[in-house]
C-alpha cells in the first residue's frame, strides 16, 4: 500500500461564522453535520451547558429562521455565502431568571441580549427604568464607582439609553451621565454577575420581555392582530398595542396546537371552549410559530417536573459556585476593604508625613528667619548701642551746650542788662549832648552875636577913627602921598591901642568858638560810632537768643 492510502481520507468541510452578542468565532463544519453537531461545537467552545435556551439563527429572504437541530446544515435553506453566518442567540426565555439561569456564561449572554433588545427598542422600557438598568450595566462593566478614577465624561463612549429616551427629554449627555452615576454610586460592593442578575430581574418584569411577535389575521384577508409567544403561553395583541394582550392562552390551558398551510389552530384544554384559528402571511411563519410554541411548552412542562440528575448537579454546582463566589467576593471585599483602609492609612501617613515635612520645613524656615532676625536684632542692638553711645555723647554735648547756653544766656542777660544800662547811659549822654549842643549852640549864637556886635563896633570905631582923623588932619586927605610923621604915628598908635586889643580879643574868641565847634563835631562822630556798635551788639544778642530758643 502506498503512504497516501495509509492516510485517512479528510472529510469535506465548509466554514461557518458564529456571531454572539459580543464576539465572533469561525469553525470548520463537516458536510454531513447536522444542526445539533454545529450547535454542540459552539456550546463547547463557549463552555455553555444550559443549551436548551439557545439556538442558531440566520436570515434568509428577509426572514429570521432558526437552524433545525435534527437536519443536516447544508440541507436547510441557509445563506449561500462563505463563511456561512449564524447568530448564537437566546431562543427561549426563562420565567424566573434567578432560579433558572445557573451558569454565569448563560446569565452573561442573556444580559447582553436583553440589553441590546432594550437599546434597540425591541423591548419597551420606561425612562426611569432605563436609567436604573444603565447603572447596573455600568456596575457590571466598570466595577465599584471611584470618583478619583471615574471622572466626568467616562461614559461618553458607552451606549446605555435608548434613542427614544434621549429624544424624549431635552437633556445633555453630561446630565444623563450625572443621573446614571448617581444610581451607579449606590451599587458599591456588587459583583459583575450580581449586577447582571439585578439587570435581568428588572428586565423580566417588562411587558415585552421574551415575547416573539408575529402578524396574524382572524381571516384570510386582514392582518390586524399580533400573536406573541413567550415562556408563559400565547397572547393575542391588537396591532397598535404590544403591552396588554386582548386574549391569552397559558401553556397549561392549551390542549393542542396545529397548522395547515397558512392556518394555525389553538385548541384549549377545555373542550367546551372555542377553538382559536388564525392565519399568517406564509407557511414558514406558521412553522416558526409552531416551533417556538413546542419549545416554550416543553420548557414550561420541564420547569414543573422534578429536575433531572443533570439539572440537579448543575444546580448543586451553581449553588456551590455561588457560595464559593460569595465567599470569594466577601474575601475580596474584605481584602479590598483592608486594602482601602491600608491605602487610606497610607494616604493618612503620607499626608501626616507631608504635614510633618511641611511643618519641619516651616520650622526650618522659621529657624532661619529667627536666626536672620537674631542676627538682625544683634545688628540692630549693636546699632542701638552705638546710637545710645552717640545719643549719650550727644546728650553730654547737649548738656554742655545747655550749660554753655545757660551761661551764654546768663551772660547775654548780663550783657543785655549792661547794654541796656549802656543804652540808658548813652541815651542820657545823648540827652546831655543834645542839651550841651543846644547850650553850645546858644552860646555860639550869643558869641556870634557878640562877634557881630564887636565887629560892628569895630567898624564903627574905625569909621569914627577915620572921621576923627579926617577932621584933625584935613591936609592928609589932600596930600595922601606924603607919609605921616613919627609924632602922628605915635598919636595914631595910642589912639588905636584900644582898637588893637579889642581886635585881639575877637580873634581869640573866634578861635575858641571854632575849637569848641570842632570838639563838638568830634564828640558827635564818636557818639554816633558808639551808638552803631551798641545797635550791632544788641542785634547779635537778639539773634543768639532766638537760636537758643529754637534749640
Amino acid at each position: 500500500m502506498s503512504i497516501r492510502g495509509l492516510k485517512k481520507k479528510q472529510p469535506k468541510t465548509f466554514k461557518v461564522k458564529i456571531i454572539t452578542v459580543d464576539a465572533e468565532m469561525e469553525f470548520c463544519c463537516e458536510m454531513k453535520w447536522k444542526g445539533k453537531d454545529l450547535f454542540d461545537l459552539v456550546c463547547r467552545a463557549l463552555g455553555l451547558r444550559e443549551t436548551w435556551f439557545f439556538g442558531l439563527q440566520y436570515t434568509i429572504k428577509g426572514m429570521c429562521t432558526w437552524l433545525k437541530m435534527d437536519k443536516k446544515v447544508l440541507d436547510q435553506e441557509i445563506p449561500k455565502e462563505d463563511p456561512v453566518s449564524f447568530h448564537f442567540l437566546a431562543k427561549f426565555y426563562p420565567e424566573k431568571v434567578e432560579e433558572e439561569l445557573l451558569q454565569e456564561i448563560t446569565q452573561h449572554l442573556f444580559f447582553l441580549q436583553v440589553k441590546k433588545q432594550i437599546l434597540d427598542e425591541e423591548i419597551y422600557c420606561s425612562p426611569e427604568a432605563t436609567v436604573l438598568l444603565a447603572s447596573y450595566a455600568v456596575q457590571a462593566k466598570y466595577g465599584d464607582y471611584d470618583p478619583n478614577f471615574h471622572e466626568p465624561g467616562f461614559l461618553a463612549h458607552d451606549e446605555l439609553l435608548p434613542k427614544r429616551v434621549l429624544r424624549q427629554y431635552q437633556l445633555t449627555a453630561e446630565m444623563w451621565e450625572e443621573k446614571i452615576t448617581a444610581w451607579y454610586a449606590e451599587h458599591r460592593g456588587i459583583a459583575r454577575d450580581e449586577a447582571e442578575m439585578n439587570y435581568l430581574k428588572i428586565a423580566q418584569d417588562l411587558e415585552m420581555y421574551g415575547v416573539n411577535y408575529f402578524p396574524i389575521a382572524q381571516n384570510k384577508n386582514h392582518t390586524d392582530l399580533l400573536l406573541g409567544v413567550d415562556a408563559k403561553g400565547i397572547h393575542i395583541y391588537s396591532i397598535n398595542n404590544r403591552f396588554s394582550p386582548n386574549k391569552s392562552f397559558e401553556w397549561s390551558s392549551i390542549r393542542n396546537i396545529s397548522y395547515s398551510e397558512k392556518e394555525l389552530t389553538i385548541k384549549p384544554l377545555d373542550k367546551k371552549a372555542e377553538v382559536f384559528k388564525f392565519f399568517s402571511s406564509q407557511l414558514k411563519v406558521n412553522k416558526l410559530i409552531f416551533q417556538l410554541c413546542i419549545g416554550n411548552h416543553d420548557l414550561f412542562m420541564r420547569r414543573r417536573k422534578v429536575d433531572s440528575i443533570e439539572i440537579q448537579q448543575m444546580k448543586a454546582q451553581a449553588r456551590e459556585e455561588k457560595a464559593r463566589k460569595k465567599m470569594e467576593n466577601q474575601r475580596l471585599a474584605r481584602e479590598k476593604q483592608l486594602r482601602e483602609e491600608a491605602e487610606r492609612a497610607k494616604e493618612e501617613l503620607e499626608r501626616r508625613l507631608f504635614q510633618l515635612e511641611d511643618e519641619a520645613r516651616q520650622a526650618n524656615e522659621a529657624l532661619l528667619r529667627s536666626q536672620e532676625a537674631a542676627e538682625l536684632l544683634a545688628e540692630k542692638a549693636q546699632i542701638a548701642e552705638e546710637e545710645a553711645k552717640l545719643l549719650a555723647q550727644n546728650a553730654a554735648e547737649a548738656e554742655q551746650e545747655r550749660q554753655r547756653l545757660e551761661i551764654t544766656a546768663l551772660k547775654s542777660k548780663e550783657e543785655k542788662r549792661l547794654m541796656e544800662q549802656k543804652m540808658r547811659e548813652a541815651e542820657l549822654i545823648a540827652v546831655k549832648l543834645v542839651k550841651e549842643s543846644d547850650r553850645r549852640a546858644k552860646e555860639a549864637e550869643h558869641l556870634k552875636q557878640d562877634l557881630h556886635e564887636a565887629r560892628e563896633a569895630e567898624r564903627k570905631a574905625k569909621q569914627k577913627l577915620l572921621d576923627i582923623t579926617r577932621l584933625n588932619y584935613p591936609h592928609m586927605a589932600k596930600y595922601p602921598q606924603y607919609p605921616l610923621s613919627e609924632s602922628r604915628d605915635a598919636n595914631f598908635d595910642k589912639g588905636s591901642i584900644k582898637l588893637d586889643l579889642k581886635d585881639i580879643d575877637l580873634k581869640r574868641l573866634s578861635f575858641e568858638i571854632e575849637r569848641e565847634r570842632l570838639d563838638y563835631l568830634e564828640k558827635s562822630r564818636k557818639f554816633e560810632d558808639r551808638l552803631k556798635e551798641l545797635k550791632s551788639e544788641i542785634h547779635a544778642l537778639k539773634l543768639e537768643e532766638k537760636q537758643a530758643g529754637l534749640y
